[in-house]
């Protein structure tokens, strides 16, 4: 490294003797003391002595004034123009320029407002987000969805749409000769989608039998259950003695509840299904089959169902307690004003102005799925996959499954850890 060629400095008076208080740092000043001859503002080391660190250029154009007062609190943590422009505690190139100039007391870029070290060159610190994204690449993430709500709302179509492949079972309708099932029924299907070198094991929780019956008291215990079966499992791998690298998460992401378009209200059944399963399950409601009703017909309609939802204390994904800065909350206010997503799947594509689009063809032209001036389709994907895909598993981690597990151990005291070969489940 090269010697920095002191400027040429004129001759100052003698320095008096040093006052009591010199070295002690001002009211204003952020910085301890630094000892003789530096706190004081008095030039107490000749400016070829001053350090330069590694990658940093020396001074240039130094005057006596910048000099006799850069080397202040510049020599502490004298970094970049530090020596040569910077008056008062100014540190890094920025920061350093503007106290030059303006006598400020600027504090550089690069200077940690918290009592950390300057850093003096490239670390690598930025690059955990990189071996984060290799790491998540090689192995994957889960994702499960569950969806519900009666028969003949899209439901399986809707799913589809949204990962644009045959994730869902598709139901063709009840025989004549098909029983309609008695109980809800809960059936898992797991795919593995792949996309841009990203692997998600995506299930797909359906629901059959629901809100099909004449009477439809508890129809909602079945699915509660479930839900509550998943953090079961996922507890007692926690508390094994010897567990998995890699614990399997069956748990229950998101629910996205199907309300039938009908115009007019929300039925009891959705009201109740929604205000005992919304403190132990992310639930996001959705208007299915949204171009059976008017533009008109579907603003109305979803804000009764947000006064009804609100009326009765019920709470849906994204919760406002859970946001966590200003930023959050700006953006999820915009969400929660949109939801209910008034929406429409189809896996068919037709030709429209030269496009193949996916849609539904009717007498009157073609509903297109993904056209925000036709349904929110697009509204929900992004939301669901594109912004809060991982927020969802977070809170589903953080907030559910904390509340269940609190609960079960203040209930046993404690669950004893258990062996591999201990397969016995608890059905809650």
């Amino acid at each position: 490294m090269s010697d920095v060629v002191p400027p040429e400095v004129r001759p100052k008076p003698a320095v008096p003797a040093k006052p009591p208080n010199v070295g002690a740092p001002s009211p204003s000043s952020p910085f301890p003391p630094q000892g003789p001859g530096v706190g004081g503002g008095v030039s107490a080391l000749p400016p070829s002595s001053i350090p330069v660190p590694i990658g940093v250029q020396g001074p240039r154009d130094v005057s006596s004034h910048s000099v006799s007062h850069g080397v202040g609190h510049g020599v502490g943590h004298g970094v970049g123009h530090g020596v040569g422009h910077g008056v008062g505690h100014g540190t890094g190139h920025s920061g350093a320029h503007t106290a030059a100039h303006n006598g400020g007391h600027a504090h550089g870029g690069s200077h940690s407002t918290s009592g950390g070290s300057t850093l003096l060159g490239y670390i690598g610190i930025d690059t955990i987000i990189e071996q984060m994204r290799k790491k998540t690449m090689k192995t994957g993430f889960d994702f499960n969805i569950m969806v519900v709500g009666h028969s003949g709302l899209g439901k399986s179509t809707l799913v589809n749409t949204l990962f644009k492949s045959q994730v869902s079972r598709k139901s063709a309708g009840w025989a004549r000769d098909d029983k309609i099932p008695k109980t809800v029924d809960i059936k898992a299907v797991s795919h593995v989608l792949e996309e841009g070198g990203v692997k998600m094991k995506l299930t797909i929780v359906d629901t059959p039998g629901f809100g099909d019956q004449i009477n439809n008291d508890n129809c909602w215990e079945p699915i509660s259950k479930y839900i509550n079966e998943q953090y079961e499992k996922f507890l007692k791998e926690e508390v094994n003695i010897t567990r998995k690298k890699r614990i399997p998460d069956t748990r229950v992401h998101c629910c996205l509840y199907f309300i039938s378009p009908t115009g007019h209200a929300l039925r009891q059944l959705d009201v109740e299904f929604m205000k005992r399963l919304s403190h132990s399950v992310n639930i996001i409601p959705v208007i299915s089959k949204a171009d059976t009703m008017t533009i008109e017909e579907r603003q109305e309609f979803k804000q009764r169902v947000r006064k009804e939802l609100e009326m009765g204390g019920i709470e849906f994904y994204p919760q406002k307690e859970f946001d966590e800065d200003m930023e959050d909350k700006s953006d999820n206010d915009k969400i929660r004003e949109t939801m209910p997503f008034a929406v429409v799947g189809s896996d068919k594509e037709y030709q429209v102005n030269g496009k193949r689009v996916l849609g539904r063809k009717t007498a009157w032209g073609i509903v297109e799925v993904e056209n925000p001036n036709h349904c929110e389709f697009a509204q929900l994907r992004d939301f669901l996959i594109r912004s809060h895909l991982q927020d969802l598993k977070e809170v589903t981690h953080n907030i559910h499954y904390e509340t269940y597990r609190a609960k079960r151990l203040n209930e046993n005291g404690g669950l004893h850890p258990i062996t591999s070969n201990d397969t016995q489940e608890s059905n809650l």
